[in-house]
């Protein structure tokens, strides 16, 4: 009994270790969330109150006063709808053929090249090998590509796939070509490292079973695959509808092509007009996450969130 007792009272509870712990917790936490406020929130906060701010009474051009003009926001969307809609189908567009070029070689990798690690490692280099050249020499690479007087453009022409008088840079395609080929890394990391883990054995049982190799995929590997699927849309379609560099004219585009990280960038640099640069840029991150989450909550994967 008294060695029960003694026993009963020395031992310390899980609560009471947790207690002891949870200092030293808030400690280590500290710095990331100390990073959060600089970094993320107060910029954010400073974000918003830009976008209600009005032109300073006797102000010169690019001063401002703190109000609250909501105004600010529909008159943005009045004026740059259609760069607002751009930008969407662009990214879209570019997630699409993105995900339609890097399944098949994320499959090749992660499932197919298993039995020669070489050529596994080999094909995940060339994946990451256009990081280690700068995105704005990468596309301007392919602006001399396109550029009217270049090879591939003039041989189109005179084969007549391209019209005398056309061109390929400042269309909608070069743009969405530019999107595409830049965050074609960004699509197939996450899928190579979702199929990497794939076990092949569910596929052999599915061929088995008397189903087709289209049924087995339909029905097996794009399921598994999901999470690398959503990973890899999600890291693509955010960076492609705020991107400004693809879109602006020095690049692939044109007039016509201007998306609203170019408007934004216009706002903030040359008409300061800063709160209408704020109030897009509050609409653009909006308008990201309500999409993101309407398209995580109906593959099921709420836990990426």
């Amino acid at each position: 009994m008294a060695f029960a007792a003694f026993s009963t009272t020395a031992a310390p509870t899980s609560s009471d270790s947790v207690k002891k712990k949870s200092p030293v917790a808030l400690l280590l936490l500290l710095p990331g969330i100390l990073y959060l406020v600089l970094f993320f929130l107060a910029p954010l906060v400073s974000l918003l109150l830009t976008s209600f701010k009005v032109p300073a009474e006797f102000g010169d051009i690019g001063e401002f006063s703190y109000a609250f003009r909501w105004e600010n926001y529909t008159d943005v969307i009045t004026a740059y709808w259609p760069h607002i809609l751009r930008s969407f189908g662009y990214a879209i567009t570019a997630t699409f053929f993105a995900l339609i070029i890097s399944y098949p070689l994320a499959y090749f990798i992660g499932v197919k090249a298993r039995r020669w690690p070489l050529l596994q490692s080999l094909a995940l280099v060339m994946v990451v090998a256009p990081f280690f050249i700068s995105f704005l020499l990468r596309t301007l690479a392919w602006k001399q590509i396109f550029a009217d007087e270049s090879f591939l453009v003039t041989s189109l022409k005179a084969v007549s796939l391209l019209a005398p008088d056309a061109h390929v840079t400042g269309t909608a395609f070069s743009v969405i070509f530019g999107l595409t080929y830049n965050f074609i890394p960004f699509m197939t990391l996450p899928l190579y490292t979702t199929l990497e883990r794939l076990d092949v054995r569910y596929l052999e049982a599915g061929s088995d079973l008397y189903a087709s190799p289209f049924h087995v995929f339909r029905k097996v590997t794009i399921p598994l695959s999901m999470p690398g699927i959503v990973a890899g849309t999600l890291l693509t379609f955010i960076p492609a509808a705020g991107d400004y560099i693809n879109a602006s004219r020095e690049f692939l585009g044109g007039t016509g092509t201007q998306m609203m990280g170019n408007v934004i960038e216009a706002n903030f640099l040359v008409l300061q007009n800063f709160p209408a640069g704020a109030a897009l840029s509050i609409i653009l991150m909006s308008a990201i996450l309500v999409m993101v989450s309407i398209y995580v909550k109906k593959s099921g994967t709420e836990d990426l969130l």
